[in-house]
């Protein structure tokens, strides 16, 4: 086939709207699996008459077959490297880790009170 005998192929692309995602969960099965990237953020409802909170939650979900899950791995393990490698090694921040200890603090079996276990 000549240059100019080729046939032009279009091609429209749907961009997926992007969004900062706080949240993963992983599933999977035999032949999949799962990443639901979730982004969970309160809201104020001047509506509501109860007070009740109200959250808006957004969520993108990505299917992967066992093979691509690796080769994804594979490179995002590369570009953690490079990052670390340009800009440091990243550690949990500050006020998550003054949150963790807060909440295991918080939440710290009580001594006084007899479990009868063990």
């Amino acid at each position: 086939m000549a240059k100019d005998e080729m046939e032009k192929i279009n091609f429209v692309i749907n961009d997926g709207d992007s969004f900062y995602t706080n949240e993963i969960s992983i599933t999977f099965g035999p032949a999949q699996f799962s990443f639901d990237f979730k982004n969970i953020s309160p809201r104020v409802d001047m509506r509501s008459q109860d007070g009740a909170k109200t959250f808006a939650l957004k969520h993108n979900v990505i299917i992967l077959d066992p093979y691509q899950v690796k080769n994804f791995i594979s490179i995002l393990n590369d570009a953690i490297t490079r990052f670390e490698k340009e800009f440091g090694t990243i550690e949990m921040p500050k006020q998550l880790k003054a949150a963790e200890k807060k909440f295991k603090l918080e939440n710290k079996p009580n001594k006084q009170i007899p479990t009868y276990f063990g």
